[in-house]
C-alpha cells in the first residue's frame, strides 16, 4: 500500500485539435467543357481567271476589305472583243440565210400549189429553212458565249471580305482555271473550329436523351472564347455544326461555332481557347479545395457530427466555381466541413471547432488563367 501510494498520476489527455469549420456555399451551377481550336473563314475563295490572257491591270489594295462585285484584275480584252465581233457577224449572216430560206419556201409553196414544181423540191426548201433557223440559233449562242468570255476579262470579287496580296503582276499570262490570282476570305461572321474527344460526344448524346442539355447538332448552344493573350472569355458565339462521324485515327469529332466579328479583329488561323456549355443547370455545394482529402480510390471531407466528433463524407466533386470546388453529391447543405488542420484528424476525433463563413474567391464568370505575353522589342530608336 505504501508503494502504491507513491506511484505517479496518469498523464492528462492531449488537447483537442483546433480547426476551422464552415457551411458550404450553395449555388446553381452550369458546367463548361474546355477546347482548343482556331478561327476559320466562313467563305474562303481562291480567285482564278475563267479565261486565259495577259493581265492588263491590278485594281485593288492588298490586305484590305473588298466588296462583292468589286473589280480586282483586268485581263487583256482585245482578243475577246474581236471574237465577240466575229460572233455577231456570224449571227447576222445566219439570220440573213433564214430570211432567204423563208422567201424561197414561200415561193415554193405557190409553185407546188400550181403543180409547177415537184413535192420533193418543196420539202427540200422546208428542210433548208429548218437548217437555217438552227444555224441562226447556234450563232446566237456563240454571241452569248463570246460576250461571256469578254465579261470574264474583268475579274471581280465573288464575296465581301478581306483580300490577300496579288499573286501575279501586270503582263503575266494567266491560264483559265489554273493560275491563282489572289485569295479573299470573309470576315464577319467567323467560325471557331475545334475537335472534341469521343467521351465528350457520348456525354452530350446521353444528356440530350435525358433532356438535360440539347445537342449542339440541333441547338445553338453557347460557346465562349478567349485569345492567347486574354484572361477572360470576351468572345461569344453559338454552335452551328457537329460532324457526322468520328475520326478513326484521332478518336475525335469536328465541330465549329459562329462568332460575331463586326470589328474585324479576329482573323482566320488565330488560336483560341473555348468553353462549351457542358451541362444543364443543377444545384451544387462549393467548398475550398484544401478541405478535400484524396486517397488512391476516393475523395472525402471531414464534417463535424452532432456529438462534436469528426466524420468522413465521401464526395463527388466537379469543376471550380468562384474559386471553390463543386461538390455534386455526398454532402448535406447544413453540414459543417473542416477547412484546415486536416493532417492531424482521424474519424471520431473530438476537435475544438471555430465556425467561419465561406466567401467566393474568384469571379463567377470564368476560372483564372495566365495570358501569353508578347516578347520584348529587339531594338528601339529615339524620335
Amino acid at each position: 500500500m505504501a508503494l502504491a501510494g507513491c506511484s505517479p498520476a496518469a498523464p492528462p489527455p492531449p488537447p483537442k485539435p483546433h480547426v476551422s469549420v464552415a457551411v458550404p456555399l450553395q449555388r446553381q451551377v452550369v458546367d463548361w467543357d474546355d477546347y482548343v481550336g482556331r478561327f476559320e473563314a466562313v467563305q474562303d475563295v481562291e480567285i482564278r481567271p475563267r479565261i486565259s490572257g495577259a493581265v492588263d491591270s491590278v485594281n485593288f489594295r492588298e490586305g484590305v476589305e473588298v466588296t462583292k462585285g468589286q473589280v480586282l484584275f483586268t485581263i487583256d480584252p482585245r482578243p475577246y472583243r474581236a471574237a465577240a465581233a466575229q460572233a455577231r457577224a456570224d449571227l447576222a449572216k445566219a439570220e440573213a440565210l433564214v430570211t432567204n430560206a423563208r422567201t424561197e419556201l414561200a415561193r415554193a409553196q405557190k409553185l407546188v400549189d400550181a403543180q409547177a414544181i415537184s413535192r420533193e423540191e418543196f420539202e427540200t426548201k422546208q428542210a433548208n429553212l429548218r437548217s437555217a433557223v438552227a444555224s441562226a440559233g447556234a450563232a446566237r449562242a456563240g454571241v452569248d458565249a463570246r460576250a461571256l468570255d469578254l465579261s470574264f476579262t474583268t475579274v471581280r470579287s465573288p464575296i465581301t471580305g478581306r483580300i490577300s496580296d496579288k499573286r501575279v503582276s501586270v503582263g503575266t499570262y494567266v491560264s483559265a482555271g489554273q493560275t491563282v490570282l489572289t485569295r479573299v476570305v470573309s470576315v464577319n461572321p467567323i467560325r471557331f473550329a475545334f475537335e472534341g474527344a469521343e467521351t465528350f460526344y457520348l456525354k452530350y448524346v446521353r444528356q440530350a436523351q435525358s433532356g438535360e442539355r440539347e445537342s449542339s447538332r440541333y441547338a445553338p448552344n453557347p460557346v465562349d472564347i478567349k485569345l492567347a493573350d486574354e484572361t477572360s472569355y470576351r468572345w461569344h458565339g453559338l454552335m452551328k455544326f457537329v460532324d457526322n462521324a468520328i475520326d478513326r485515327n484521332s478518336g475525335t469529332i469536328r465541330a465549329f461555332a459562329e462568332v460575331d466579328n463586326s470589328s474585324g479583329f479576329l482573323v482566320p488561323g488565330m488560336f483560341g481557347r473555348a468553353r462549351l456549355l457542358g451541362s444543364g443547370t443543377y444545384g451544387a455545394l462549393l467548398v475550398p479545395d484544401e478541405s478535400i482529402v484524396t486517397d488512391q480510390t476516393r475523395r472525402f471531407v471531414y464534417v463535424i457530427g452532432k456529438d462534436g466528433k469528426t466524420v468522413q463524407r465521401v464526395v463527388e466533386t466537379g469543376p471550380l466555381v468562384e474559386g471553390l470546388r463543386v461538390v455534386k453529391a455526398g454532402l448535406a447543405p447544413t453540414e459543417k466541413i473542416v477547412i484546415d488542420g486536416l493532417a492531424r484528424l482521424q474519424p471520431g476525433m473530438d476537435v475544438d471547432a471555430k465556425v467561419i463563413k465561406l466567401k467566393p474567391r474568384a469571379a463567377a464568370d470564368s476560372p483564372a488563367s495566365s495570358a501569353i505575353k508578347a516578347p520584348a522589342a529587339a531594338e528601339a530608336t529615339a524620335q
